[in-house]
């Protein structure tokens, strides 16, 4: 089965998926932090929501993060940082907030590159809000925790329900495959030095198990 196959989902496999939505959430109140990171990703409601985060005077400072996407190169041509920093600007973020950070390939690069453009513009940093796709949430605080573990790392994600969000991509498969894809990589990456363990309660194991078995596997790793 691809991402992108047409197939009638059941009430399981929307229940299961939800499991993994809500687990994927990390569920952080808001406040204020010294900047906000915004991954790059194929989803531009990534840079719609760390634009308001800073219009709600959360942030002074924000990085957009990303090279070209690696599975849409065609959709951000320039790159996701560099679209990402458009968008925001057009929503009404001055330029000089942004800081760009345009190579970065996957989520570690991600932190640790706009760590690296952080110290080099000599912004101080305690504390980041982690902006991503809300069913990357947990991933990204598990992969900063690892990369930047001297920073608070507070999660943040366009407030959606899981319908909602399926909606904006407007693939049902796509999407369900993505949070499977995630969460083996919540599981793994752990192993591999690349994100800090996190406890997997077993009623969501055994949902991602059955997702898997029912072919939403595009997503998971080789």
């Amino acid at each position: 089965m691809t991402g992108t196959t047409k197939r009638e989902i059941t009430d399981q496999q929307w229940a299961d998926t939800t499991l993994l939505w809500d687990y994927q959430q990390m569920g952080h109140d808001l406040r204020p932090c010294d900047v906000a990171i915004g991954l790059g990703s194929h989803d531009l409601g990534v840079a719609a929501e760390t634009a308001d985060l800073y219009l709600r005077g959360l942030v002074k400072r924000i990085v957009f993060t990303g090279g070209p996407n690696p599975s849409r190169p065609d959709h951000f041509p320039h790159g996701e940082a560099v679209h990402f920093t458009e968008h925001a600007i057009a929503l009404g973020v001055p330029q000089s907030a942004v800081l760009i950070e345009p190579t970065a390939r996957n989520t570690g690069q991600n932190i640790e590159f706009s760590r690296a453009v952080l110290a080099a513009a000599e912004v101080p940093v305690s504390s980041v809000l982690l902006v991503s796709m809300p069913y990357m949430e947990r991933r990204a605080f598990a992969t900063c925790r690892q990369v930047w573990p001297e920073v608070e790392a507070v999660c943040a994600s366009t407030p959606m329900d899981l319908h909602d969000y399926v909606k904006t991509i407007g693939d049902e498969s796509l999407v369900i495959d993505s949070l499977v894809g995630d969460l083996q990589r919540v599981i793994e990456y752990p192993r591999l030095g690349f994100a800090v363990a996190q406890d997997v309660p077993g009623s969501v194991l055994d949902a991602y198990q059955r997702l898997i078995n029912d072919g939403f596997t595009s997503r998971l790793l080789s």
